[in-house]
């Protein structure tokens, strides 16, 4: 006869499955397999990934904290389908903390660090010569991630990460024209070769307007659907530089 599971490993091992789903069904969304707006049938993720419907409803739980689904009383869970003036409000706000990301890396990155996020950019670099753009996109969140995280502010980093997962759909389409991925590579070179100069105000602005410059392409993607947003900036904007066409990039 089989014994049955200590209690507290059996809770350990729910646990680790619920976060193996969580993340596939985080990828799925982010990756653009859900689209926004889609519904997520329990049952279905259930039969499909090969698990109860214990995980997937827990699952469910935890990325509708990310801020990547929502769940609607006798309706169900669906994929969060976010406003264009939300994400505008979002790119605005993250700019203000990327400048403050910059400026801080400027001052206290490690040499460990700058090696860890040159070597990100020589992978996205290499996926933008073999045209791999969605592991050049992951590479891309991947990269911002780690500066914020270098940063040592925990509390930041939450608030980051679920900011960037409610901008997942705008970022991907920011980047859905091949021709614009070595000039966001570019970009991403140039964030880390300010930071590396130790000038806080040169790390802080080459940040802040790359996110400007992915606000700025997001706007003229969408403005069909929102003319009134052409307008819409940070204070500050535009950057020391006005971008031309071929700069509107990803951030």
């Amino acid at each position: 006869m089989k014994r049955a599971a200590h209690p507290t490993i059996a809770l350990l091992q729910s646990s680790s499955l619920t976060s193996v789903v969580q993340q596939e069904i985080e990828r799925r969304i982010l990756q653009g397999e859900l689209a926004p707006g889609a519904k997520l049938i329990e049952a279905e993720l259930a039969a499909g990934l090969g698990v109860s419907r214990g995980p997937v409803r827990e699952a469910f739980r935890m990325l509708e904290e990310a801020g990547l689904v929502r769940q609607e009383k006798n309706r169900g869970v669906f994929v969060r389908n976010i406003p264009l003036d939300e994400a505008i409000e979002i790119y605005d706000l993250r700019a203000m903390m990327d400048e403050s990301v910059g400026r801080q890396l400027a001052a206290a990155i490690t040499p460990e660090q700058l090696k860890s996020v040159r070597a990100m950019v020589d992978a996205m670099e290499k996926a933008v010569k073999a045209g791999d753009a969605d592991s050049y996109h992951l590479l891309n969140l991947d990269f911002h991630d780690k500066l914020v995280e270098y940063t040592g502010n925990r509390k930041l980093t939450v608030i980051y990460r679920r900011l960037i997962n409610e901008l997942s759909l705008f970022r991907r389409l920011n980047l859905a024209d091949a021709k614009l991925l070595p000039i966001s590579a570019g970009e991403h070179r140039a964030i880390v070769k300010a930071i590396a100069s130790g000038d806080p105000d040169a790390a802080g602005r080459a940040m802040r307007d790359h996110v400007l410059v992915s606000k700025d392409r997001t706007m003229k993607n969408n403005m069909p659907q929102a003319p009134h947003l052409a307008n819409s900036a940070a204070p500050g904007w535009p950057p020391s530089r006005a971008p031309n066409r071929k700069d509107l990039s990803n951030a």
